[in-house]
């Protein structure tokens, strides 16, 4: 395959690596420029670690009838459909137990090492207990109930920041990665856009890891090995099972899906930590191609996803 030359910008954003990637490198200050300001406004409307912003405040007005801003509704919508398609297994109710879990604020300033805590396991109360008006944009959040939309809203503001620097660029093609959630739009390069598949999405280009190509919709990586810390002598992570409120106790230590957005990859991705041994069954049920890696670095092939993928060449990334 012809190298392409491409355009590209490393940042940091929402609290982990930001790399946006353009097919025609003229447009690239313009697409970051979109890119930033989505991610600007995701970060007011949903960021737990925020005193200002409209989670927080949410946090601070339990069982009141609060009206969200356009984005922030498209957040929460997005986490309730997570939990509907994946029957609880990724909910967007999961912010008590994350937080008591030791992930209280952003992951660069988590200690890595600290005291032991006393955790319960206690089924978190789930998405259905909150009610919620997309049409309306109005929300009621139960005392006791605190959101956690880190997920799902880092995937969907890779989907709308991919968008938005398409608008702009006139022409072309456009990826964007926000620590991992990777969505694309607009023309592909020659070849497809070729992804790397790590347990780290902050990885430097190896020709020792395995790599995909897709032409189109997103890419979403959930793993326990990077966002994680120990208290006392036990390790924890930020992938919550809603059916003990503790971090997943999985066999896999990373799982990558394809799906046609980043939002629903990242559904499925996080829905496959979670589930556990089932995750192979649910994610063939639904057609979706995905590398699961156990924690003694086995890789476990899901639908589509090729085997070969180690052989895929990289492009020119400048």
């Amino acid at each position: 395959m012809t190298a392409s030359v491409l355009g590209i910008i490393e940042d940091r954003a929402l609290g982990g690596s930001l790399r946006v990637v353009v097919s025609r490198p003229q447009s690239l200050t313009a697409a970051k420029a979109a890119v930033d300001h989505v991610v600007a406004a995701m970060d007011v409307a949903a960021s737990r670690f925020r005193e200002d912003s409209e989670i927080s405040r949410l946090s601070r007005a339990p069982d009141q009838v609060v009206r969200v801003s356009p984005l922030l509704a498209d957040a929460i919508a997005a986490g309730i459909r997570g939990a509907e398609l994946t029957e609880g297994a990724v909910d967007p109710t999961v912010g008590h137990a994350v937080r008591v879990a030791g992930y209280d604020a952003d992951f660069a300033s988590v200690p890595a090492h600290g005291s032991a805590l006393r955790l319960v396991a206690r089924r978190v109360r789930g998405w259905k207990a909150i009610r919620f008006s997309h049409a309306t944009r109005t929300l009621v959040v139960p005392s006791g109930i605190e959101l956690d939309l880190g997920a799902t809203a880092k995937a969907l503001a890779s989907d709308l920041a991919a968008s938005a620097a398409l608008r702009v660029m006139g022409g072309g093609g456009v990826l964007v990665s926000l620590g991992g959630d990777i969505a694309v739009a607009g023309e592909a390069p020659p070849g497809g856009w070729v992804i790397q598949a790590s347990d780290d999405s902050a990885s430097a280009i190896s020709d020792a890891e395995e790599r995909v190509t897709i032409e189109s919709g997103g890419v979403a990586t959930s793993g326990t090995t990077v966002r994680r810390w120990v208290r006392g002598e036990v390790e924890l992570h930020h992938i919550i099972d809603p059916a003990t409120g503790l971090p997943a106790a999985s066999p896999w230590r990373t799982a990558t899906v394809a799906a046609g957005s980043c939002v629903d990859a990242n559904i499925a991705s996080t829905a496959a930590i979670v589930m556990g041994v089932r995750a192979p069954e649910w994610l063939t049920d639904r057609g979706l191609a995905a590398r699961l890696v156990g924690r003694d670095g086995s890789v476990t092939y899901v639908g589509g996803w090729p085997v070969e993928a180690k052989s895929k060449p990289a492009l020119t990334i400048l």
